[in-house]
């Protein structure tokens, strides 16, 4: 894209070089940090260099946006805002507000992760949970607005949004000004709008790749028809980019910036999540892994290139962490649930956990069910979950109960399986 075509968006980098004037104060915005990853340069074949803002304050880039829009709203005389979130654009708008000695009222989804909603009121704003979705909660939000003296601050349809979040762009650059692609999350389309705006003005030969989660995609078909396009509902972990739709601005800036848009399932998100803690030590939400999926996914391919994944947001719930663990170990065979059909017979369970103990598995738990309708009188099945060191651990167990004259499945993955 030509510099004059980059001048006729509705976002320009002189917008977001004014933004960075405003957030010129480390106690809002601080400058996040880049590590390059040894490990998961090796899985793709590339120079992996994770851009690390869940650092940021409030555990994500939603800060940016929030404080250049309400800086400039308190300035001209707005004194309370109200906002829509899933999680982290409540704690952005409330920071801000708050900085700015203004009151914030920010309406969340009645599924929000606790864990947000204790955040967004310890940096000050009023939370009140309200929908079953993002679309529902930003509806309701909107309605109040009508109703109040207060301004609306919008998660990603709003210029000085976009410009804020523009900022993370610029210092992605010169984190890194080789960078061949930068990988970045879509939910509204905010982020990506500000930062390819950013990349494409500084390095226009960098490829900017947009990931979304197949449970929450919009753009491809938004791109297609020309419109926005608006989910009736969504279906992620990645409850940061379920959004459930972009706007037109940002589907225009979209068109214009982003090279390529993949898409990534709960489980490569899931995965993603886990690596990242094994091998960066870094914890990342659903949102924030979404690149990482990307890079490791075969959708994309990175090889030989200089890439930065934007890890963009590190609010994970402690409960959703389990679920999301559990999962992905499931995935990887690590944990196994085997049910195993047996004659119920004194000796049996003993028997068959002896044939586990053998291949050095830890049993964790086991349960007889006798209640099940394809089973002869008589027989039962028993059903282990058990601890592995991976795939082939499993299947030597598996291999070893057969041998053993009984039948066995794998029901917690054939269950994850039909689920995908």
């Amino acid at each position: 894209m030509t510099q004059t075509e980059s001048d006729t968006l509705p976002v320009t980098y002189a917008d977001i070089e004014r933004a960075r004037e405003r957030l010129d104060d480390d106690t809002v915005v601080k400058k996040t940090p880049v590590e390059r990853s040894t490990s998961l340069g090796e899985f793709v074949d590339a120079e992996v260099h994770l851009k690390m803002e869940h650092l940021q304050w409030t555990g994500s880039f939603k800060t940016r946006g929030a404080f250049n829009k309400i800086s400039q709203d308190v300035a001209d005389g707005v004194e309370s805002f109200v906002a829509a979130s899933a999680g982290n654009h409540a704690q952005g708008v409330a920071l801000a507000a708050t900085k700015c000695g203004a009151e914030s009222t920010i309406f969340m989804p009645e599924n929000a992760p606790q864990a947000k909603i204790d955040a967004t009121r310890g940096y000050g704003g009023s939370v009140e949970l309200v929908g079953n979705d993002f679309q529902e909660t930003m509806s309701h939000a909107k309605a109040v607005v009508e109703e109040t003296d207060a301004e609306f601050v919008h998660a990603y349809d709003d210029l000085d949004i976009i410009a804020g979040q523009g900022t993370l762009g610029t210092e992605m650059y010169h984190d890194c000004p080789d960078v061949d692609t930068v990988i970045v999350p879509i939910g509204g389309g905010g982020l990506i709008s500000g930062v390819s705006t950013a990349v494409k003005h500084l390095s226009p030969e960098t490829r900017v790749v947009g990931v979304q989660a197949t449970g929450a995609e919009t753009v491809h078909e938004s791109l297609d028809k020309g419109i926005p396009v608006v989910l009736d509902e969504v279906d992620t972990i990645a409850d940061g980019i379920a959004t459930g739709g972009i706007s037109e601005t940002t589907l225009n800036i979209i068109e214009a910036n982003v090279d390529e848009v993949v898409t990534v399932s709960d489980t490569d998100i899931a995965q993603a999540i886990l690596l990242l803690m094994e091998r960066a030590k870094q914890v990342v939400e659903g949102a924030g892994a979404a690149s990482v999926a990307a890079v490791l996914s075969d959708s994309l391919d990175v090889s030989g290139e200089t890439v930065m994944p934007l890890l963009c947001g590190g609010n994970l719930d402690m409960t959703q962490m389990r679920e999301v663990l559990i999962h992905a170990l499931t995935e990887r065979q690590q944990l196994l649930q085997l049910r195993v059909r047996i004659d119920d017979q004194p000796g049996v369970m003993e028997e068959i956990s002896g044939v586990i103990a053998r291949q050095g598995a830890n049993i964790h738990d086991v349960r007889h069910e006798r209640s099940v309708e394809n089973l002869e009188i008589g027989e039962a099945y028993l059903v282990f979950n058990v601890e592995t060191s991976g795939a082939e651990h499993a299947q030597t167990i598996i291999t070893a109960i057969r041998d053993a004259g009984y039948p066995v499945d794998n029901v917690a993955r054939k269950a994850q399986n039909g689920a995908l």
